[in-house]
């Protein structure tokens, strides 16, 4: 039985407790989602609002790295001897006190204030407290609209510990194997809408959006036994740019994940490798980490704030230095509440739903790269 049986644990290797460039990059990663959302909001006009949508359209691409992220963070960090039942009370305390409050703040403010984010359904929204919503279409945005995004997590938590166990006893060829063959299927998938009437898309149905988790957890691995050979930071991360700027071109259902796939596989490995060396980089520089660590909290509030913000200016349409300064404000203001979500709310929320195990180590160093948005 997988829940309580302890999870395997490959080769070990003398490594840093944490990776602090991926950390650093998560929150790009946050970023880049925010001015996908941006756009949708038409803070600018003429070329300004071009000049916006060739910089950040295809940041809806920034969920696919979070989940090929998570899933190489959750094997980097497997603990030997660790049950499936601890692993899942960590997963559980470190993402459900943000969602529990963000949920419940977007609730509040469709009653009060902000019409866009009252939930549509009643089951749906209690579906989505329990991170089931993204299970059914029309279910798919209730609540805290970006929370989809939390109910595909959740469903790799439930699978990792049986994934984890299969995975770990591979030898690295057939690891390299797997993860070329779950590339191919994230790339077949964007063909899917297209050609195949599926009852939900595939970017936002949790089973679609597994293969992402096993290529992170696939290339972890490699990483971890010393047998990842792929190229180095500048080469990855030229190809994960080449397939975010593909995607200005590509069919809507490719820009999720197919594009970017391959760069995705590439840059998070190579930056792993990178800090292994114990080098520095601009990404692992104390303010970098310090806005990856807000990157969950900041994703879980950002389009809240957006929506809120929306009731007061509309759809302002501005020249460049004016749109620029509404963005910066709001931007401020998301910021800001992220930094007393993490402070009053994740990190106390987490202690307290772990303060009782006497074997957890809550010193933030196993989940420190993890934070799981679109």
């Amino acid at each position: 039985m997988v829940t309580t049986s302890a999870l395997p644990r490959p080769k070990e290797l003398q490594r840093p407790r944490d990776l602090r460039s991926l950390t650093g990059l998560r929150w790009i990663a946050a970023f880049v989602v925010f001015g996908y959302h941006l756009t949708l909001f038409q803070y600018f006009a003429g070329g300004s609002a071009a000049a916006l949508w060739y910089l950040f359209a295809e940041g809806v691409s920034g969920v696919s790295f979070f989940f090929v992220l998570s899933g190489f963070v959750l094997a980097w960090n497997a603990h030997a001897g660790d049950s499936a039942i601890l692993f899942w009370r960590r997963r559980v305390a470190r993402i459900y006190p943000v969602h529990l409050v963000t949920a419940l703040l977007a609730l509040a403010l469709g009653l009060a204030l902000v019409p866009a984010l009252f939930p549509r359904s009643v089951f749906g929204f209690i579906a989505n407290l329990f991170l089931l919503s993204s299970w059914r279409s029309s279910w798919w945005q209730v609540g805290n609209p970006v929370s989809w995004s939390l109910v595909v997590e959740a469903f790799f938590y439930l699978c990792f510990p049986l994934i984890f166990r299969i995975l770990a006893p591979l030898r690295a060829r057939a690891l390299y194997i797997l993860t070329a063959v779950m590339v191919l299927i994230v790339i077949l998938l964007g063909t899917s809408n297209n050609f195949v009437g599926l009852p939900i898309t595939s970017n936002s149905f949790p089973l679609a959006r597994l293969p992402e988790f096993v290529i992170g957890i696939a290339v972890a691995l490699l990483v971890r036994n010393g047998k990842w050979h792929g190229p180095g930071v500048l080469v990855a991360g030229l190809i994960a740019v080449a397939g975010y700027a593909v995607e200005l071109k590509a069919p809507d259902s490719f820009r999720f994940a197919a594009c970017t796939i391959i760069g995705f596989t590439l840059v998070i490995p190579a930056l792993a490798k990178f800090d292994l060396s114990e080098r520095k980089s601009i990404l692992s520089g104390r303010v970098m980490v310090r806005l990856g660590e807000l990157s969950f909290a900041f994703y879980m509030i950002h389009v809240i704030i957006l929506f809120t913000a929306r009731v007061f200016i509309g759809y302002p349409r501005l020249s460049l230095f004016p749109g620029l300064a509404l963005t910066a404000g709001v931007f401020a203001i998301a910021l800001g509440a992220a930094l007393l979500l993490n402070v009053f709310v994740e990190n106390p929320g987490r202690r307290l739903i772990l303060r009782k195990s006497k074997r957890e180590r809550i010193d933030g160093n196993p989940d420190s790269l993890i934070a799981q948005l679109p």
